[in-house]
C-alpha cells in the first residue's frame, strides 16, 4: 500500500506537470490548485483504482506542485519536472491529530498513515510537533520518514574568531587554522565490488531479473557512500558553527563547474573523459551540501567570498603568481619564499575577506597583469 501511495502521488504530480507544460505566455493560464482538486475528484469518481488510494496523499501531491510552481515563478527554484518510478518515490501526509505520531519505546515510534494504519519507525531523534511528514523510498529499497520542522539555529560562540574554508577534491575542506578535513569514501574493497557490478550491469539484458538484482546491489553501495557523505557534512558543519563566529567560503558556481565538456557536433570538446571524472569527484565531495547546511545552522554568519586568485595569492605578502602553485598540495611564493600547503594558503586568503580588498600587483612575477576571471579550479592527483 505504501508503494501504491507513491505511485498515486507520482501520477498526480506528472499530470500536473503535463498541464503546466502545455501553457504558453499569452494563452489561457493552466489550472490552479483548486481547479486541479476538482479534476481529481472527478477522476476518483471515474476510476476505481484511483479511488482505492488515499485522497489526502493525492491532494498533497497537488499542493506540493502548486508550491513548487510558485517557487519557480518567484525565481528561487527551477521548473517542476517529471518524477520517475524507482527514483522519485514518496508522498506527504498532513498530521490530522497529534496522537497520530507517538513513541512506543526508547527507539521505536508509530505513525498513522491513511489506508495503511499504524506503521512503526526507528525513533532516531526527538520528533518535533510537525504539521506534516513525508514518507520516501530510496533506490536501495529503504523507507524513510521525515517530519516538516525548522530547527533552531546554533548560537555563535561569541569568541570573535573567523575561519576560511577552501573546498577541494583531494582535501574536501581545508581550514585556515591548518586543519585538513577529508570526507570518507567507499573502501577499496567496496570500490572494486562496485566496478565489477557496473560491468555486470553493462552486460545484463534489459528488463531481466538479473539486471534488477545487479541494480539493487549497486544502489546499496551507492547509498552507503551517500549516507557517509551526509553524516560527515552534518558533523563538520555543526563543529564549525559551534567553534567560529564567522565562516567564509568561496562563492563557487558548482553547476557551471560540473557542466559537460563534450561540446556539440560542430565543435566537439576536448578531454571529455577527464572532465567527466573531475565532475564526478566534485559531486561526490558535497561542496554545495556543506555550504547549505552551514547556512541553515548559522544564518547570517556565513559569507561567500569571490574565489578569484585565492589559490595563487600568497597569504603572507599578497603576491599573485601562477608559478607559486607548484603542485596540487604545495604552495611556494616566488616573491617572499613563504611555503605551506596550497589549500591552507587558499583558506587563509578566504579568511582575509573579499580578494579584491587585498593589494593586487599589476605586474607580478608570474605574468599576471589584471584581475581577470576567477581561475580557482580543483585539481586531481596524477595517477
Amino acid at each position: 500500500m505504501l508503494r501504491n501511495h507513491c505511485a498515486h502521488a507520482r501520477l498526480v504530480w506528472n499530470l500536473a506537470v503535463e498541464q503546466q507544460s502545455h501553457w504558453r505566455p499569452g494563452r489561457k493560464s493552466a489550472p490552479g490548485y483548486l481547479a486541479q482538486c476538482r479534476q481529481l475528484t472527478q477522476a476518483r469518481a471515474e476510476y476505481t483504482w484511483l479511488r482505492e488510494g488515499a485522497q489526502m496523499v493525492q491532494q498533497q501531491a497537488l499542493r506540493d506542485f502548486a508550491q513548487a510552481t510558485a517557487n519557480f515563478f518567484a525565481g528561487t527554484h527551477e521548473r517542476p519536472s517529471w518524477r520517475k518510478a524507482g527514483r522519485d518515490e514518496g508522498f506527504r501526509i498532513v498530521t490530522v491529530k497529534p496522537e497520530h505520531v507517538h513513541q512506543v519505546s526508547h527507539n521505536t515510534g508509530e505513525v498513522w498513515i491513511p489506508k495503511v494504519g499504524w506503521v512503526r519507525f526507528r525513533w532516531s531523534r526527538a520528533v518535533p510537533a510537525a504539521k506534516s511528514y513525508r514518507v520516501t523510498r530510496d533506490c536501495a529499497g529503504r523507507w524513510h520518514i521525515a517530519f516538516a520542522a525548522i530547527p533552531e539555529p546554533i548560537p555563535a560562540p561569541g569568541t570573535g574568531e573567523e575561519v576560511g574554508v577552501d573546498r577541494g577534491v583531494v582535501v574536501t575542506a581545508a581550514l585556515s587554522t591548518g586543519e585538513m578535513l577529508i570526507m570518507p569514501r567507499l573502501s577499496p574493497a567496496r570500490q572494486r565490488r562496485l566496478s565489477r557490478l557496473q560491468r555486470k550491469l553493462a552486460r545484463a539484458k534489459r528488463g531481466s531479473n538479473h539486471r534488477a538484482r545487479v541494480k539493487e546491489a549497486i544502489a546499496r553501495l551507492k547509498v552507503r557512500e551517500t549516507d557517509a557523505r551526509k553524516d560527515w557534512v552534518e558533523k563538520t558543519s555543526t563543529d564549525l558553527v559551534r567553534r567560529f563566529d564567522v565562516i567564509r567560503v568561496e562563492n563557487l558556481d558548482i553547476k557551471g563547474m560540473t557542466r559537460s565538456a563534450k561540446g556539440s557536433f560542430s565543435s566537439p570538446g576536448r578531454n571529455v573523459r577527464q572532465k567527466a571524472g573531475l565532475n564526478r569527484e566534485i559531486m561526490r565531495s558535497g561542496w554545495g551540501l556543506l555550504v547549505r547546511r552551514l547556512t541553515d545552522k548559522a544564518p547570517g554568519r556565513v559569507e561567500k567570498i569571490n574565489p578569484a586568485f585565492t589559490s595563487q595569492r600568497c597569504s603572507t605578502c599578497g603576491h599573485i603568481a601562477a608559478g607559486s602553485r607548484e603542485s596540487q598540495a604545495l604552495f611556494c611564493c616566488v616573491a617572499c619564499g613563504y611555503a605551506c600547503n596550497a589549500d591552507v594558503n587558499a583558506a587563509r586568503n578566504i579568511t582575509a575577506g573579499h580578494p579584491t580588498r587585498l593589494p593586487i600587483p599589476l605586474h607580478s612575477r608570474g605574468g599576471l597583469r589584471d584581475t581577470g576571471p576567477a581561475n580557482r579550479e580543483p585539481q586531481l592527483l596524477a595517477s
